[in-house]
């Protein structure tokens, strides 16, 4: 892990309502939500990575 985030109550409590919307859009299915955040965060560092590449590495 690069860096531990800290997060204020009025964070959290948001945070918590997103978590509670996932995992109910999942059928209250906690596992198979972790796992297609885990999914999801994976191809956005990957576009992240991309996008900050050096431009001659691209292929471009």
């Amino acid at each position: 892990m690069d860096q531990i985030v800290t997060l204020d109550s009025r964070q959290e409590a948001a945070l918590q309502a997103v978590a509670n919307k996932f995992v109910s859009a999942h059928k209250g299915d906690v596992m198979k939500a972790l796992k297609e955040m885990i999914v999801l965060n994976g191809r956005l560092q990957d576009q992240l990575d991309a996008r900050s590449a050096p431009r001659g590495r691209r292929g471009w």
